[in-house]
């Protein structure tokens, strides 16, 4: 009997709980939560973090007006961020994420906010660990910075101690190639690096993909048909793959051996112009001219959509 009256009780009194003006014994006031964030804003403002930060942390919640909010969870996140407070961070950026999700600052302030955690826990684990994977994740931090010589010296680091570390000569001969103004021989040492990488991980697409594409720039036709075929065993759903091997072909004026890879790479890429154009030539040469119109009018509308420009049919073979 006396439980079922508690129990009466707690169902009264807790919509009470949340009405304005209700104080709790255990809360702040929204009025006074309002005046301790505008004053915490001010302070962090004014570059005094360590005051501003302990107020908003207990202040934020309660409070109710949206662009108050809004404005003390950015300052909360910067300050946060200037005291090397990841774990406040993660918490301001919570409430925004789940308030504001569609607003330009807070996708702004997410974004770098993220980007520079990351980073500090990448350089943090570096420091405090020798294994591949920590100097791989700095590796990975420094390179998505641009930062391409440290990113490069990790990986070297990487390889110097564990040379048969599979994915390490991948991502470094990758990183070669995206360096700026590359010195005239860094093609041919990102080719040697994904070279080792295949001895060491012979289920490596990707390495198979870049050296077929790298032989096929420099019109190497038959290296770049081998890994090129190879890449799409080794995956069946690299649609990149399949389009360089029917490029490949279609140099090698084998028309008709073309057309099946092409098929595939649309099937798995459809809407990539692309490869519709280079099916289209094939099936051109290879004399199967209703399909041929048919990929050209696909490929143009592509490109119509996309705002490129089309490109000409190729001129039919002179003995068709």
């Amino acid at each position: 009997m006396l439980s079922s009256r508690i129990l009466t009780v707690a169902l009264i009194a807790a919509p009470l709980l949340s009405i304005p003006g209700i104080t709790q014994t255990s809360g702040t006031p929204a009025a006074d939560s309002s005046a301790q964030v505008r004053k915490a804003i001010t302070l962090a403002a004014g570059g005094n973090c360590e005051q501003a930060l302990p107020l908003l942390k207990r202040d934020l919640r309660p409070v109710t007006d949206k662009e108050l909010k809004r404005k003390a969870g950015l300052a909360g996140m910067r300050c946060a961020m200037t005291l090397n407070r990841g774990d406040a961070a993660l918490d301001f950026l919570q409430i925004l994420a789940r308030e504001f999700p569609n607003d330009p600052d807070v996708l702004y302030a997410e974004v770098h906010a993220f980007s520079d955690l990351a980073t500090r826990a990448s350089q943090q684990l570096g420091q405090h660990a020798s294994s591949p994977e920590a100097h791989e994740l700095l590796a990975e931090s420094y390179e998505s910075q641009g930062k391409w010589d440290d990113a490069e010296k990790e990986y070297r680091a990487i390889i110097a101690h564990n040379p048969d570390f599979p994915g390490i000569h991948f991502r470094l001969g990758r990183l070669l190639l995206s360096k700026p103004n590359p010195a005239p021989s860094i093609v041919g040492d990102a080719k040697r690096e994904f070279q080792q990488e295949l001895a060491v991980d012979p289920s490596n697409a990707g390495a198979e993909y870049v050296l077929g594409e790298l032989a096929r720039q420099n019109q190497e036709w038959d290296d770049a048909a081998v890994h090129f075929s190879r890449a799409t065993k080794l995956n069946s759903g690299f649609a990149e793959a399949f389009l360089g091997l029917g490029a490949t072909l279609i140099s090698e004026k084998h028309y008709a051996d073309a057309i099946s890879p092409l098929e595939t790479a649309i099937k798995l890429q459809p809407m990539n112009p692309d490869a519709h154009y280079n099916l289209a030539t094939a099936c051109s040469r290879a004399g199967r001219k209703q399909e041929a119109e048919q990929e050209f009018a696909i490929h143009a509308k592509l490109i119509k959509t996309q705002g490129g420009a089309v490109e000409q049919a190729p001129p039919a073979p002179a003995n068709q």
